[in-house]
């Protein structure tokens, strides 16, 4: 695979994020910053995304570095909304949208470097234009704007069940 350390380390904490992100969904139907899930997602992507910046296949700044520091913005404003505003009010939204789409744009580059990579020898794809890329892009899409919608209504119904 020809990894450095960095990139050893980079992908085995993402590894782990992505496995937090998915048991968050799959115990509350979001990534959760009040539960030990939440919070491992939260902080190993940051770091992830940052450690991704010291990493280039392709030498240089690159669009792979744009989705990172995009992430990571994208946790932030979640976490703060978290943090600042809290209750079931309008900034569960979006915080339910920043986490959900950080955890989509993560999935881009881990898609593109996975199917180029595995297997060793024989990767399932030539490379970032290959169409087994886009088409699994597609399906990680697809999942996304359903999430996300499902997100939205779960949302609602909490808000409007407090306010009672």
């Amino acid at each position: 695979m020809g990894l450095s350390n960095l990139g050893i380390f980079h992908t085995l904490i993402g590894v782990i994020a992505i496995i937090a992100a998915v048991i968050s969904y799959l115990r509350f139907g979001k990534i959760n910053l009040a539960h030990s899930t939440g919070k491992i997602y939260f902080y190993l992507t940051a770091a992830t995304s940052l450690t991704s910046l010291g990493i280039s296949k392709h030498g240089g700044f690159n669009a792979g570095h744009v989705f990172a520091i995009f992430i990571v913005i994208l946790v932030a404003v979640a976490y703060f909304l978290y943090a600042k505003r809290q209750g079931y009010n309008r900034a569960r939204f979006i915080e339910n949208f920043c986490l959900s789409f950080s955890f989509f744009l993560s999935w881009v580059p881990t898609i593109n470097e996975t199917l180029t990579r595995v297997p060793l020898g024989h990767p399932l794809a030539k490379g970032p234009g290959d169409p087994l890329i886009a088409k699994t892009l597609l399906v990680f899409l697809i999942l996304f704007i359903a999430g996300s919608v499902y997100q939205y209504r779960r949302q609602k119904r909490v808000n409007a069940a407090v306010a009672k």
